[in-house]
C-alpha cells in the first residue's frame, strides 16, 4: 500500500466508524426483536438484519479491515440460512450473533490486541460450524491468523480514545457506541441553520453596542472638557452628529441639562438593546442546548440486551417495555443517569422478578415485566423503572439492615413502613446473600441515589406486596443552567437550585423550639429541623441579625427526596436563570457545594449541594451533647481453604483489613478449631477433601452454639444450582471466584459484623 493510499484510509476510518455504529446498533436491535416476534414478524426483521450486515461488510471492505468483513460475512451466512429456514431459530443461536456484533464492536473501536487474534478466529469457526460451510470458508486452527488491518493500527493513535468495551458488559455496547465516536455527535442540519441565523443576528447587536460605546466616549469628552472650561461652558447643537458647540460664558449652567439629557437618551438606548441582546441570548443559548440533546433511545436501545443476557443467567423470563423514548434531554445528564438506570433494572430482575414456577403458582403470568418510563415535567425530566414482582417486604428488609450493622435491635421495632424503605438507599445495605456480579455487594440503590442527588435530582420509591415496586427520580432538563435562589449569609452570597427550595417564609425568633436538644420549627403541622447557613458553611457571619434581635428572619425550606430542613439566611435576594461553572479537576468533590457561577456585578458566587447541607447540618451536635466512641475489638475470622495458595491470600487480604485471621485446611479441621475457639465469621470454600463447604455451613448452622456465626462461602462453583445450594444449607453469602475482588469479601466481611 503506498503513502497516498494509507493517507486516504486514516481520512476514511473515522467516518467509516459513524457510519459501523448505526449499523452494529440495528444488528444489535433487530437480534432483540427476532427473539420476541412471531414468525411473520421474524422474517421481516431477518431480512432487515441481513442487509444490515451486508452494508457494514461492504464498508470494511472499503477501508481495508480485513476483520469485519470475515465476521460479517459469516454472519451473513447465518442469516441467509434463517431466511431458507435451514436453522433453527434458538437462544444458543442468538448467543452467538450477539457475541459477533460485540466482537465487531471491539474493532470498530480500534482496541483489539494481538492476544484477540484467536478468540476472533474461533468465532468465526463457530459461526461458520453452523452453516456448514466450515471446510470452504474458514482454515483450521492452526493456520488461522486473521490480521488486524495496519491502517487501524497506525491510526489508533491519532484518533479520539473510546471507552474500553471490553471491559462493559454486553449490552453497554451499542449504547456506546450510539454516542458517537470520542467526543463527536450528529447534530440535524436544522438545528444547525437555526444557530446560524441567530449568530447573523448577533452582528447587529455588535453594530449597537459599538455606537453605544461612541455616544459614551463623547459624553465622557463634553465633562472633561467642561471641567477644564468652567467659564466656557458647552452647548450641545441640534444635530447630534456634528458634536457639541462651545456656548457664551454669559450662559454657565447650560452644559449640565445638556449633558443630562444626552445622558438620559443613552440610557433609554442601552435598556432598548439590552432587551433585545437579552432575548437573543436566549434563544441562542436554547438552540444551543437543542443540539446537545439526545433522545433517551440512545441510551434505552441497549437494554432490551441487558435484560435478555441477565435474565437467562438468572433462570428468569422477563419482558421489558420503553415509553418516552424519543424525549431529548442533555447529553451530560444522559451520561450520569446510564449508571442508575442499569443499577435499577439489575435490582428488577435479581430482587423484584420472581422465578416462572413461582409466578405461574401466585396465577401471575410466566413472564415478568420490566417497565422504563420517561416523561418531560416543564424543565425537569420524570424517569420511572417499575417491575410486577413480588415488591419490598419491608420485615426482611429490616432484618437485612440488623444484620448489615445499620440498625440495633430497638430501631427494627421502632421503625415504620416508609422509613424502613428508605434503608434500601444506605450503602451496604442488600436483602441479597449471594454476591455476584449481578448484585449483593450493598451499593446499588445508594449509587442510584448518590448520582441523581448529584444532579440536583430526587429519588422516591413505592412497593406493593404482590403488586411490585417502582422507582421514580426526576433529573434537570440540562446541567448548563439552572434556576436558582440568590441568599447572602454574613458577608458571601450563595445560590441554593430552585428544585432544591420549597419555600422561603419570615421566621420570628418566638417561633424557633428546641426539641431534642435541635432547633426546631412547625411547617405545615410538623417539626423541621433548623440550621443557619453561616454555621453549617463555617463563613463569617459579618453584619448577620443580632441574636437578641426580634425581627422576623429569613428561611429557606430546603427539600431533598423526603428529607426537609429549613437554613436561616441574612438575607434572600432573587431567583433566576444562573450559569454553571464546573470547579476542576483540582475541586472535583467539594462538601457542600456543587459548582459555581458569575453573579452580574462579576463577582463568583458559590452553588450549594442541597443533599450535603442537610448531612452537614444533621451531623452538627447539638450543644450540650457529647458524643462518645466505643473501641471496638478487633473481629477474628477463620478461612477454610485446602489451597495453599488462596489461603494464604484471603489471610493476607483480612490482615491487612485488620482482622485477626486463623486458618484451617478443610472442613472438619475448621470445625475441630470452632470447638476450642471463639470466631466472629468463617470464610470458606466449597471443594474440600473429609469436608466441604456446604456440609461445614450445615454443620455450623446444626449447632446450638454456632447456629448464629456468620459463614462466607468463596468458590469457583457458579451455577444457580450451587449458589442455591449454598443458600439452602445457611451461607450468609455467596461469592464467585469468577467476580472476585478484594473490596467485594472486604465489604461482606464489614457487613456480617
Amino acid at each position: 500500500m503506498d503513502r497516498k493510499e494509507e493517507e486516504l484510509l486514516k481520512q476514511l476510518l473515522p467516518m467509516f466508524r459513524i457510519e459501523a455504529q448505526d449499523h452494529l446498533r440495528l444488528i444489535s436491535s433487530g437480534l432483540i426483536e427476532i427473539e420476541r416476534s412471531d414468525p411473520d414478524e421474524q422474517a421481516k426483521i431477518i431480512e432487515a438484519v441481513y442487509r444490515e450486515s451486508h452494508s457494514l461488510k461492504g464498508a470494511a471492505r472499503s477501508v481495508n479491515l480485513t476483520d469485519i468483513v470475515a465476521v460479517c460475512q459469516s454472519m451473513e451466512n447465518v442469516f441467509s440460512c434463517f431466511k431458507r429456514k435451514s436453522i433453527t431459530l434458538s437462544p444458543d443461536v442468538l448467543d452467538l450473533l450477539h457475541k459477533a456484533v460485540d466482537c465487531t464492536a471491539e474493532i470498530v473501536s480500534g482496541r483489539i490486541s494481538q492476544s484477540d487474534r484467536p478468540r476472533i478466529g474461533q468465532l468465526i469457526r463457530d459461526l461458520d460450524k453452523l452453516t456448514r460451510m466450515q471446510k470452504q470458508e474458514v482454515p483450521d486452527a492452526e493456520s488461522t491468523d486473521v490480521k488486524l488491518d495496519a491502517a487501524v493500527v497506525e491510526t489508533r493513535a491519532h484518533e479520539p480514545v473510546m471507552p474500553d468495551i471490553r471491559s462493559a458488559g454486553p449490552a453497554e455496547i451499542p449504547s456506546m457506541l450510539a454516542h458517537g465516536i470520542g467526543n463527536t455527535v450528529r447534530v440535524s442540519t436544522a438545528k444547525l441553520d437555526e444557530l446560524l441565523l441567530l449568530a447573523e443576528e448577533m452582528l447587529s447587536i455588535k453594530l449597537a453596542t459599538g455606537q453605544r460605546t461612541i455616544e459614551l466616549n463623547e459624553l465622557k469628552n463634553d465633562f472633561v472638557r467642561w471641567k477644564k472650561e468652567k467659564a466656557k461652558p458647552l452647548k450641545w447643537g441640534s444635530a447630534r452628529e456634528k458634536g457639541p458647540e462651545r456656548v457664551d460664558a454669559d450662559a454657565p449652567d447650560s452644559f449640565l441639562p445638556a449633558f443630562e439629557t444626552g445622558l438620559t437618551k443613552v440610557l433609554k438606548a442601552i435598556e432598548n438593546d439590552h432587551r433585545s441582546f437579552g432575548a437573543m441570548v436566549d434563544a441562542l443559548l436554547d438552540d444551543m442546548k437543542k443540539t446537545l440533546m439526545l433522545p433517551f433511545s440512545s441510551l434505552l436501545e441497549a437494554f432490551p440486551r441487558l435484560v435478555r443476557d441477565l435474565s437467562r443467567e438468572v433462570g428468569k423470563e422477563v419482558e421489558l417495555s420503553i415509553d418516552g423514548a424519543e424525549i431529548e434531554i442533555d447529553r451530560r445528564v444522559l451520561d450520569q443517569i446510564k449508571d442508575p438506570l442499569i443499577h435499577l433494572v439489575r435490582n428488577c430482575i435479581d430482587h423484584g422478578i420472581e422465578m416462572p414456577q413461582e409466578r405461574e403458582r401466585k396465577k401471575k403470568p410466566r413472564f415478568g415485566s420490566i417497565k422504563i418510563s420517561v416523561s418531560s415535567l416543564d424543565n425537569r425530566i420524570g424517569i420511572s423503572v417499575s417491575d410486577d414482582g413480588a415488591g419490598i417486604d419491608t420485615a426482611g428488609i429490616k432484618s437485612a439492615a440488623h444484620r448489615s450493622g445499620l440498625i440495633s435491635n430497638d430501631e427494627v421495632k421502632r421503625l415504620e413502613e416508609h422509613e424502613a424503605l428508605a434503608l434500601v438507599f444506605r450503602s451496604g445495605m442488600t436483602t441479597s446473600r449471594l454476591v455476584t456480579d449481578i448484585s449483593g455487594r450493598g451499593l446499588g440503590l445508594a449509587i442510584v441515589r448518590e448520582k441523581i442527588e448529584k444532579l440536583g435530582g430526587a429519588v422516591t420509591l413505592d412497593t406493593e406486596a404482590e403488586i411490585g415496586t417502582t422507582v421514580k427520580m426526576v433529573v434537570p432538563l440540562t446541567l448548563a443552567t439552572f434556576r436558582g435562589v440568590l441568599v447572602r449569609a454574613g458577608e458571601h452570597f450563595f445560590v441554593i437550585p430552585s428544585s432544591n427550595v420549597e419555600r422561603v417564609k419570615r421566621v420570628g425568633k418566638e417561633q424557633i423550639k428546641t426539641v431534642e436538644n435541635r432547633e426546631t420549627i412547625s411547617y405545615e403541622n410538623r417539626a423541621v429541623s433548623v440550621a443557619r447557613l453561616s454555621d453549617v458553611l463555617g463563613v463569617k457571619k459579618g453584619d448577620a441579625r443580632p441574636v437578641a434581635d426580634n425581627s422576623p428572619m429569613e428561611a429557606v425550606m430546603l427539600v431533598s427526596g423526603e428529607k426537609q430542613m429549613a437554613f436561616l439566611v441574612d438575607e434572600v435576594l432573587l431567583e433566576q436563570e444562573f450559569l454553571v461553572k464546573g470547579l476542576g479537576s483540582q475541586l472535583s468533590r467539594v462538601r457542600n457545594i456543587s459548582g459555581a457561577t458569575v453573579l452580574g456585578n462579576g463577582k463568583v458566587a458559590p452553588i450549594l449541594n442541597a443533599v450535603d447541607l442537610m448531612i452537614s447540618a444533621s451531623k452538627a451536635a447539638p450543644a450540650g451533647v457529647v458524643s462518645t466512641v466505643e473501641t471496638r475489638k478487633r473481629r477474628s475470622v477463620l478461612v477454610v481453604e485446602d489451597s495453599i495458595t488462596a489461603r494464604a491470600l484471603l489471610k493476607g487480604i483480612l490482615e491487612s483489613a485488620g482482622y485477626d485471621v486463623a486458618t484451617a485446611f478443610d472442613g472438619a479441621d475448621a470445625f475441630a478449631a470452632l470447638s476450642s475457639r471463639q470466631f466472629d465469621l468463617v470464610v470458606s470454600d466449597v471443594e474440600m477433601p473429609r469436608m466441604n463447604g456446604f456440609e461445614l455451613t450445615a454443620k455450623i448452622r446444626g449447632h446450638k452454639d454456632l447456629s448464629e456465626l456468620p459463614v462466607v462461602l468463596v468458590t469457583a462453583l457458579e451455577s444457580r444450582e450451587d449458589k442455591e445450594r449454598g443458600i439452602d444449607v445457611g451461607a450468609n453469602a455467596y461469592i464467585v471466584k469468577s467476580s472476585f475482588e478484594h473490596s467485594n469479601l472486604l465489604e461482606v466481611v464489614r457487613r456480617l459484623i
